[in-house]
């Protein structure tokens, strides 16, 4: 009887790390391992990169397979900046993707290089979300930590360099730094913003191995790594996503995001014009506010979060931690419309309303950026944690107009990795394993007559709310 091969999956998040360890011929999840992470709450969002190193031990250890898998892979939250020391150790905590306080080096960078110019060169309209700003950041803020930075990283980078020795990452996640474009690391860039290119990683091209597990870590030595990617990019890879299928993930941030047939390119900012972790394109658009901001409006007032109720006027933008989409980092959450017969669950409901309205009103730009229609019928895939909320589920059908399929398959970017790591053994594509795998089978809930009327008295809201915030009069 042949031996059963089996990899491991890891996706370290913003909140906690979660490995699955996978056999590569049926796709099975025999073990899962799960850590938290904790996120500061003080003036930014930061972590400890040391933590995230502890979970992943704790994680992996949890799966049952670490001294037997043949293969791992990495999948980690986007854009946070790690900057190390030279033996290796974090000069401070990390600054996460969440942290806006580099949005005015953000607006510094694109005015300095000229916003069609940026996206020309890097895909993208750097935000406070993105690297670069965030380690302009730390120069202008914090200049004696910058001065003591020998190494720049990414967080799955991080966890990768610590499993292997080895400096590398990924297009698919460098695509995220504002500093990384189709011709490689942008020297201007870097330059304007003050950082030497020999403290970044070498990005690997699609498929190759980042190394081997060394010795004294949680995993088998010697075990092959590969090169991992950012989460997005992650989750594509773990539904074996085909160009022009759409989908909408509803996590700490919301996205939405599609494989492209073609570059994306969208100098409003809207659409990010990420890698894939293969030879492509994934153009992305992403909010801060989802299901952690809904959750709050339903703690606030005293609800559970599936106690929402249909009708009335209100509007709520949720926007608790200001915003990425629209480009809003000093927004505030505002309620418009309140009447005296509001009802609590008539405001939460609001609060679904807006968290939604902003995520599938990007999807449209997402897919004209990749060169598809977004009149076309393909049914809307719906993954993360807010996926399995029947309230999440009938705002999104409600919104959308669109079917929505609900993959059955859970830790979809942990998946990702897994499939990525099975590729290494087997020689397929990552994507093809996954689709092996079936993991973006699952129930299809029917279209229904999109709310038009919801839609308008949000966009109506948004605008004004825009005008009073300072927003160009373009952003939605």
């Amino acid at each position: 009887m042949a031996e059963q091969r089996v990899v491991i999956g890891v996706d370290s998040s913003t909140q906690s790390t979660k490995a699955l360890a996978v056999d590569i011929d049926t796709g099975t999840v025999l073990g899962e391992g799960r850590a938290p992470h904790t996120v500061s709450e003080g003036a930014g969002r930061e972590s400890d990169p040391e933590q995230w190193w502890r979970a992943f031990g704790e994680a992996v250890a949890g799966t049952g397979w670490a001294e037997r898998a043949a293969a791992v892979s990495i999948g980690g939250q986007q854009h946070g900046l790690v900057t190390l020391d030279a033996a290796g150790a974090p000069v401070r905590p990390a600054l996460l993707w969440n942290d806006v306080r580099s949005a005015p080096q953000a607006a510094a960078l694109r005015a300095g290089i000229g916003p069609a110019e940026i996206v020309r060169r890097t895909g993208s309209l750097p935000t406070a979300a993105f690297t670069a700003p965030k380690w302009a950041w730390l120069r202008a803020n914090e200049p004696v930590a910058a001065d003591r930075v020998a190494a720049v990283r990414l967080p799955h980078d991080f966890l990768t360099e610590r499993l292997t020795g080895e400096a590398v990452t990924d297009r698919g996640d460098a695509s995220g730094t504002g500093w990384w474009g189709p011709d490689g690391y942008d020297k201007e860039i870097l330059d304007r913003i003050g950082l030497d290119p020999a403290l970044l990683p070498q990005v690997l091209v699609p498929g190759a191995p980042a190394g081997v597990v060394r010795p004294g870590t949680a995993l088998r030595e010697g075990a092959l790594v590969a090169a991992g990617t950012g989460d997005n990019m992650a989750a594509a890879l773990g539904l074996g996503l085909r160009p022009g299928q759409p989908v909408l993930s509803l996590g700490t941030s919301g996205t939405v995001y599609a494989v492209g047939r073609k570059r994306p390119v969208d100098a409003s900012g809207t659409v990010a014009g990420f890698a894939d972790a293969l030879g492509g394109w994934l153009p992305l658009a992403c909010t801060l506010n989802c299901t952690l901001a809904v959750d709050r409006v339903a703690a606030l007032l005293g609800r559970g979060r599936e106690e929402v109720e249909q009708g009335g006027t209100v509007v709520v933008l949720p926007y608790l931690d200001g915003e990425r989409t629209p480009d809003l980092p000093g927004a505030s959450g505002l309620v418009h419309g309140l009447r005296h017969d509001t009802t609590p669950g008539e405001l939460l409901q609001g609060a679904y309303d807006g968290a939604a309205h902003a995520l599938l009103t990007a999807l449209d730009d997402v897919l004209r950026a990749g060169g598809e229609d977004p009149a076309g019928d393909e049914p809307l895939l719906l993954i993360g944690g807010g996926a399995r909320g029947r309230a999440w589920q009938r705002t999104v059908l409600r919104l959308s107009g669109r079917a929505v399929r609900i993959p059955a398959a859970q830790e979809l970017v942990a998946l990702g990795a897994a499939a990525q790591a099975a590729a290494l053994l087997t020689g397929e594509p990552a994507e093809a394993v996954a689709r092996r795998w079936r993991t973006a089978d699952g129930p299809v809930l029917e279209p229904v007559a999109r709310d038009a009327d919801a839609l308008e008295r949000i966009s109506d809201t948004l605008r004004r709310a825009g005008a009073l915030q300072g927003a160009p009069a373009g952003d939605r």
